[in-house]
């Protein structure tokens, strides 16, 4: 006997592993059906009723999926005792309970046989299933878990079976009879066992006898539930007394003098959820003369600074001030660190009410990221009793708890959960009410009026905006598609095979009168919204920097500083460190230097930061103690003598005339900013240090906002629209370095960037805009993109910003944590962290340091020569002869082309001009170089306006090059005080015209005071205008000009020990490593490949001087074999075979994959009775060589370790044969230059185009002039030899073959594409590792209907194979030789040479008087020589000079 059943039910469970006894978390049944039938399949009895729901109501979700409602069930069900005893009943005559995806049910009746407490025998049952991996196979539906096959629900299971749908899914009736179906369809085609039905073996066939064509159903009526609820809702509707809201005209009338404010809004930080950027809802609130405006972020807090910042300097203008509403809206979840399941939580919306209302998000904030994060940051009750103080809550959208609730779990637990947020918030507790034109939400609304009335709980109106225009809606469902990285066209839903999206476009930032408009017959909805607004205190974000508390030693201590607070104690021991230093650092300490110490020193008190400069004094001297490179110091700070006395510059600035004030303005109090560089691999370990000093609490990184660029928008949008990848690129290409808000901005700055551009720019923009005047995808595209560009797409981590706070980070910004690691990142990002009370350090990582670090440490290994790159001297001849051939490839921020070329020029010989240089090389001073270089070599007068210049611009010729200068000409003609002239440098150098207008008539009294003539200040004032804006910090430019000095002294005295060093520090950049091979090679040094008896991790230089590769550089070989390699060679010295390797090496950690790897990069090459391709021959048994002797060595190994000793005490002795070395060819060329390359990346023993140097002569372009502006190339023919690495034919729609192929030359690749009659003509050519030699023309591109033309084209005119090169193209050989060696045996040797060479093309020689200036050519009459490369490759070895036509 069978009976199969069915329910329909309340909604779902909240855990679906949780006991039947656990009441609160099963849902109720409100539908129950099955069909009992013998084991032939005949029906013997069926039955299906509503239960009348007992103390519970229908939600409104599981009324929308099987349409009972819970006024429908009330009239038409029975009671559940009387419906559990006859379900019980009809389980007393059935052997098997069956079903589809039948645990639900059965947990459902399970719970609710417990509830009544009721004996039954649900449990006890055997269970059959239609829902299986059975039947999942059977269906074979795509898209199940671990690339299974999905588990088919009923409806899929139903059409597999018998080729249709049925109609009526989540009625309980219709189900179980389609389960029946199917269930005895199953029987029929004997997908059940014998076992899982407990028969014999003769059932199945008197089944099918039975049953011989496919099961039918029994044809039950089944009702319309939904229709019959509907039928009663309208009914019920009637009856009800209308009376209760009031009509729109009064409703509005009652509202004429009420202001209205936005209390739940979205903004552009609630990351890839809303489009409202701030400004814009600032502007929007203000437009409408609203008394407040909120922003609401999902969980995050990230916008609060902006926020209120913004809102503030709107008041200072506005007639009405505007109150910022900081709030946040929270996900919360039963146990916030409960990881164990999914529980997204209930979204809630909380309002801060003042700065510890403030501070109390913040917190709840921080604790969501930190402690809370699973799937999205969340929070619980606990934490919100913790940190209710000064908060004010509204119920939130259909997802906050107490609507959710209601629509999904019953008005009881909705009503319980409202509860509880009165009784912890009181009258800060507000039922949120949205009208969005939605069924859910009038039916939510409903509820909610009654629960306020029947509760006295204030309703207020909200929108919870998410865009600021109705006309934004679709950018916005975009937005969300880019979120989720689905397709527009997918349809919104739940579920698989549907996308999240918000129902209509009702979400935006309505009008005062919209929103009165819509709650008219609820005016105290609008009105109650004040009562909240009353109750928000304005309050501002900014403070002054706290800097944590620095231990000083007790005899620097004052008492004083109890009482007060004050920092006397700091300036003692900040004095005595420096005096300390400044001993160590002059010896004597004359009068000037007293008097600069203690001019820094005062105003270091008066601005009260001594602290800062304690905190950085010891966090490097603990990095230098840890032997961590420290940079020279950067930017301003190093114009500070105190910081040099400190160690925390190592530039003097009295030596270089650097300035203090630039760093801390005695008249200006502002934080100093000191960013310190450290050796790239170093900086984590100082990082770790402050960490552990000040707490993990107390440290943070900071976040970053990264947004949508205008090209980004264009692809994101284009992917979710779904318009073709090429269409997109194509439009990308058109935008030019602006914003599409500039492009299509009618505003003055926007018309202005574009009137900017180029002409070709220009013409770019015209036809972006004229595709976005279409009707097609691509406007599409590009109209929504524009309302998209500037949205923060997702959060990062600054790249060397660190906080340090003087307690709990949380205390004074919330945080969240950073990616892959437990270290807080602050919410607020880098231009808003000072002015909210941070202290803000630059921990940058510079390569550069850990290149010299590098280098230091080989010269110490190779030569035992100790080098301190502090003490390099400044006049070495060597070093500045590097810079003036311009051989600066690898010198730190010299390198550039442009650079090298000034360099020649210059020929600098003082460090001086080193300095100028690197300040002049930017855009703008640019034009002072010729003058600077010219002035320098005396070709150019050096000329001063007036002589009293020549003092601070002597050193760069004449010429204001740095801000410095100005500051110290400002103090000296016009007597200003050191902080007017710092105002001065900031005023130039950022355009203050306001502040330029105020100082410009003093400049000019104060200094024609002083004796100087008023015409010439005029025009010193007017040039400095002009460039003081390029004008550089010298400060800066000094600090890297000396590590350029120590990179090139390096490279001038050690540069085998330099150029490993700098390929080492490129090691992961392929590109930079062949370039500065390249480089190696001009300076004729050897890079050799890697090699297991000389390789270390990285590149090194070998006892011949020459540079090895580091085994760290090739792919798929680990650091730890590196290491495990190199531990057992210097312990018991190089490996002689791969047998003794295997024996020797760790083989745990050098694995099959790294030997592997290294053999095809060469660095098995030094075994010599072994080469490449043996380790691969493949035995009888499929092993490789490789694996044998891996086998072997391991084998080796295991006896050595097992230590096995023999009964009379002797050390067993086991011998090993060594496995036989196969015989093989040898790799060819090419195959070993692509194994090569494929683990390296770059060819290194030869390239492959080597053998064809001669050919190449042939060649008027390289593969380099197909990256660049084709449009220069255009009807010129270009002739280049390069290798094929990659061809792929395709056929276009219409049928028509075509390729693609990549070609690779010395310096590049470049992928062609060939069509038409070309591709038929020349595809025999286009196989891999075919070297061709190709001629191209460039024609100029197409012109369309609105005249534009398009990019040029490329036409293939000829492809030749480079080995046939010689004998085509090369008509002739002519010798070269000089008359003084026309000699017996140098004709004899000639003739030997040209006659073993026989063949067609024609042979002539040149000979030549150098004395006499003569020379004659004579051709051969009667000689035709073969021109191969072994001819010319013989001339060459004789040094016979020779030229081909």
């Amino acid at each position: 006997m069978y009976l199969i059943f069915d329910t329909e039910t309340t909604g779902l469970p909240k855990s679906w592993n949780a006991p039947i006894t656990d009441t609160d978390n099963w849902p109720r049944c409100v539908q129950i059906a099955w069909q009992l039938h013998d084991e032939m399949g005949i029906v013997l009895e069926h039955n299906d009723f509503l239960i009348k729901p007992d103390n519970f109501n229908i939600p409104y979700d599981a009324e929308r999926i099987h349409g009972i409602s819970t006024e429908l069930a009330e009239e038409q069900g029975i009671s559940l005792d009387e419906g559990l005893q006859l379900f019980n009943e009809a389980l007393e005559k059935t052997t098997f309970i069956v079903g589809q995806n039948l645990n639900f049910d059965l947990n459902i009746m399970g719970c609710e046989f417990h509830r009544l407490g009721v004996e039954n025998k649900l449990t006890s049952l055997p269970i059959l299933d239609t829902c299986t991996e059975k039947t999942a196979f059977m269906c074979q539906i795509p898209g199940g878990r671990g690339g299974k096959f999905k588990l088919p629900t009923l409806t899929e299971l139903h059409t597999h079976l018998f080729g249709a749908g049925f109609g009526e899914a989540h009625n309980a009736t219709a189900d179980v009879e389609a389960t029946t179906r199917c269930f005895l369809e199953l029987i029929r085609l004997r997908e059940f066992t014998k076992e899982q039905l407990d028969v014999d073996a003769s059932y199945f066939k008197n089944f099918s006898e039975a049953n011989p064509k496919p099961i039918q159903v029994i044809g039950l009526k089944h009702i319309n539930l939904k229709k019959e609820s509907d039928k009663i809702r309208k009914r019920l509707e009637k009856l009800k007394n209308t009376a209760t809201t009031k009509s729109t005209s009064d409703g509005l009338a009652a509202l004429e003098n009420v202001q209205f404010s936005h209390l739940h809004n979205h903004t552009q930080f609630s990351v890839l959820q809303s489009t409202m950027q701030i400004g814009n809802i600032v502007k929007a609130a203000a437009k409408d003369n609203m008394p407040a405006v909120a922003m609401t972020d999902t969980a995050n807090m990230m916008a609060s600074f902006h926020f209120v910042s913004a809102i503030l300097n709107h008041n200072k203008t506005a007639e009405t001030p505007m109150k910022p509403i900081v709030g946040c809206e929270f996900n919360v979840c039963e146990d916030h660190k409960n990881k164990s399941q999914k529980d997204n939580g209930y979204q809630v919306v909380l309002l801060a009410k003042n700065k510890k209302g403030y501070h109390n998000l913040a917190k709840m904030s921080s604790i969501a990221f930190v402690d809370g994060f699973y799937y999205v940051p969340r929070i619980d009750r606990e934490i919100i009793k913790k940190y209710k103080e000064d908060i004010i809550v509204l119920t939130g959208n259909l997802f906050g708890e107490v609507p959710s609730k209601i629509l999904n779990l019953g008005e009881k637990q909705a009503e319980d959960a409202l509860l509880w947020w009165k009784e912890e918030f009181k009258d800060d507790f507000y039922i949120e009410l949205m009208r969005h034109n939605q069924q859910d939400e009038k039916i939510v609304n409903e509820t909610l009026l009654k629960f306020s009335k029947n509760h006295d709980i204030k309703i207020v109106a909200t929108n919870n905006t998410f865009y600021l225009e109705q006309k934004d809606s679709n950018a916005h469902d975009i937005l969300l598609c880019v979120k989720d990285g689905e397709k527009q066209a997918t349809p919104k839903g739940k579920g698989r095979g549907y996308r999240y999206g918000l129902p209509n476009d009702e979400y935006y930032f309505k009008s005062t009168a919209e929103m009165k408009t819509l709650f008219a017959d609820l005016p105290e909805a609008i009105i109650n919204i004040q009562e909240i607004v009353d109750k928000i205190e304005i309050f501002t974000l900014a403070r002054d920097v706290l800097l944590p508390a620095f231990d000083i030693p007790d005899e620097f201590k004052d008492a004083k500083d109890e009482e007060d607070e004050g920092k006397r104690g700091e300036n003692n021991f900040l004095k005595h460190l420096t005096f300390v230093g400044a001993k160590k650092r002059y010896g004597e300490i004359i009068d000037s230097i007293k008097e600069r110490l203690d001019f820094e020193l005062s105003v270091i008190e008066k601005t009260g930061y001594p602290g800062y400069f304690l905190i950085v004094e010891d966090f490097i001297r603990e990095a230098r103690n840890m032997d961590v490179a420290v940079g020279p110091g950067r930017g301003s700070a190093a114009g500070s003598v105190v910081a040099f006395c400190l160690w925390i510059t190592n530039i003097d600035p009295i030596k270089y005339d650097l300035l203090f004030e630039r760093f801390l303005n005695p008249e200006r109090v502002s934080m100093p900013d000191i960013d310190i560089d450290f050796d790239d691999e170093g900086r984590g370990r100082v990082m770790d240090y402050v960490i552990n000093k000040y707490g993990a609490n107390q440290v943070a990184q900071i976040i970053t906002y990264g947004t949508m660029a205008a090209k980004s928008s264009i692809r994101d949008t284009a992917r979710v629209l779904d318009l073709p990848l090429f269409e997109a690129d194509k439009i990308a290409k058109l935008i030019p370095l602006i914003k599409l808000k500039n492009i299509f901005g009618e505003d003055a700055k926007s018309k202005g960037k574009v009137a900017g551009l180029r002409a070709e720019e220009k013409q770019l923009v015209e036809e972006l805009k004229n595709i976005s005047y279409g009707s097609d995808l691509a406007a599409e595209t590009i109209n929504k993109a524009t309302i998209l560009e500037g949205s923060v797409r997702n959060t990062g981590i600054h790249a060397c910003g660190v906080i340090i706070t003087p307690s709990d980070i949380t205390n004074y910004v919330p945080v969240a944590l950073a990616k892959d690691s437990d270290m807080y990142v602050t919410q607020f990002d880098n231009s808003v962290v000072e002015s909210a009370g941070l202290l803000k350090m630059d921990f940058l990582g510079l390569k550069t340091l850990t290149l010299i670090k590098d280098t230091v440490k080989i010269v110490k290994a190779k030569h035992n020569v100790h080098l301190n790159p502090e003490n390099f001297p400044l006049d070495d001849e060597k070093t500045y002869e590097l810079f003036q051939k311009g051989e600066t490839v690898g010198i730190f921020q010299y390198e550039s082309p442009g650079m090298q070329k000034h360099m020649r020029s210059l020929k600098p010989t003082v460090f001086a001009d080193l300095i100028a240089m690197n300040a002049l090389y930017r855009p703008g001073p640019m034009e002072y170089i010729p003058s600077f270089i010219n002035r320098k070599h005396g070709t150019e007068d050096i000329e001063y306006d007036l002589p009293a210049m020549e003092e601070y611009l002597a050193e760069t010729y004449g010429i204001t090059v740095y801000q410095e200068q100005v500051m110290l000409l400002s103090q000296k003609l016009a007597d200003f005080t050191k902080g007017e002239a710092d105002v001065l440098r900031k005023a130039m150098g950022k355009k203050q015209i306001a502040v330029l207008d105020k100082m410009k008539p003093k400049f000019v009294e104060q200094a024609a005071a002083n004796g100087h003539d008023a015409e010439k200040l005029e025009k010193i004032w007017k040039d400095w205008e002009a460039f003081a804006s390029y004008a550089f910090n010298k400060s800066h430019s000094t600090c890297y000009a000396w590590i350029a000095y120590q990179t090139a002294y390096l490279k001038a005295h050690y540069p085998a020990e330099y150029m490993a060093s700098v390929l080492s520090n490129n090691m992961n950049d392929i590109k930079s490593v062949s370039f500065f091979m390249e480089e190696c090679k001009r300076m004729g040094l050897a890079v050799l490949g890697p090699d297991l008896n000389e390789s270390y991790l990285k590149f090194s230089v070998n006892n011949e001087g020459a540079v090895r590769f580091g085994m760290a550089a090739v792919k798929g070989v680990g650091a730890s074999a590196v290491r495990a390699i190199i531990k057992e060679r210097k312990e018991n010295g190089n490996y002689t075979s791969i047998f003794d390797l295997a024996k020797r090496v760790d083989l745990r950690a050098a694995n099959k994959k790294s030997f592997d790897s290294l053999i095809k990069a060469g660095a098995f090459d030094s075994f010599s009775d072994t080469h490449r391709a043996q380790y691969f021959a493949v035995d009888e048994k499929g092993m490789t060589f490789l694996e044998r002797s891996m086998k072997f060595g391991s084998k080796y190994q295991e006896n050595e370790n097992s230590a096995q000793v023999s009964m009379f005490g002797e050390a067993s002795n086991i011998q090993f044969p060594e496995p036989d070395i196969p015989a093989c060819e040898t790799w060819g060329n090419m195959e070993l230059l692509s194994q090569e390359k494929e683990v390296i990346g770059i060819y290194i023993s030869a390239h492959p185009l080597d053998d064809f140097k001669n050919e190449m002569i042939f060649c008027n372009a390289t593969l380099k002039h197909f990256k660049e502006d084709l449009s220069k190339y255009e009807g010129i023919n270009l002739t280049f030899a390069a290798i094929i690495t990659d061809v792929q034919h395709r056929v276009s729609k219409a049928g028509k073959g075509w390729a693609m192929f990549t070609m690779e030359d010395y310096g590049d690749s470049n992928e062609f594409r060939i069509f038409g009659e070309d591709y038929l003509r020349m595809k025999h050519f286009l196989t891999p590792n075919s070297f061709l030699f190709v001629r191209c023309t460039i024609q100029p591109g197409w012109t369309n209907k609105e005249g534009i033309k398009g990019e040029p084209r490329l036409k293939f005119t000829d492809f030749k194979l480079l080995h046939d090169i010689m004998d085509e193209l090369c008509k002739k050989v002519t010798i070269r030789i000089q008359l003084q060696e026309i000699k017996e045996d140098t004709i004899l040797n000639l003739e030997t040479i040209l006659k073993n060479n026989p063949g067609k093309q024609s042979l002539n020689f040149t000979i030549w008087d150098a004395k006499e200036k003569i020379e004659v050519s004579l051709p051969s009459r009667n000689t035709k020589v073969k021109i191969s490369n072994e001819l010319l490759a013989t001339l060459k070895s004789q040094q016979i000079n020779f030229k081909l036509n």
